[in-house]
């Protein structure tokens, strides 16, 4: 019992990361305080499904540019919303008639006009590690 113990011990401690490393470099940032905070999807029918959001992270903002490192992301095929908490409640605040009053950016800095924007247009695959720069939009 004792050497299957040990073996299996031996064994996960050789068994490398094979999650890529994602890099979300935000640009933009024009008020320092309040948090980046991102959700990331990896399926189409969930997107933008608040409560669908395979994965959350958050950093506190101290420049103008702040980088995110994801290192828990499995290879696939992501897509991903993130803003500006400036006042740090937790939630996107919105106008009366729904658009964001926080600055916001979507994977391939893809720039909605009209409507929301679609998993496919904001979708990139993450085999190899990747960096993604996106600019903060402002309405």
């Amino acid at each position: 019992m004792y050497t299957l113990l040990l073996h299996f011990i031996l064994l996960a401690g050789f068994t490398s990361n094979e999650n890529p490393q994602l890099i979300i470099e935000v640009q933009n940032i024009e008020v320092i305080d309040g948090y980046i905070r991102i959700g990331v999807f990896n399926s189409n029918e969930k997107f933008l499904k608040k409560d669908a959001i395979f994965k959350k992270y958050k950093i506190a903002v101290k420049d103008s540019t702040e980088t995110i490192i994801v290192n828990d992301l499995p290879k696939g095929e992501y897509a991903f919303i993130l803003y500006h908490d400036i006042n740090g409640d937790g939630k996107m605040n919105r106008k009366l008639i729904g658009i964001p009053k926080e600055p916001f950016g979507f994977s391939n800095n893809v720039r909605p006009k009209f409507s929301k924007p679609t998993f496919e247009e904001c979708k990139f695959v993450l085999e190899d590690s990747l960096v993604l720069q996106i600019k903060l939009g402002y309405y």
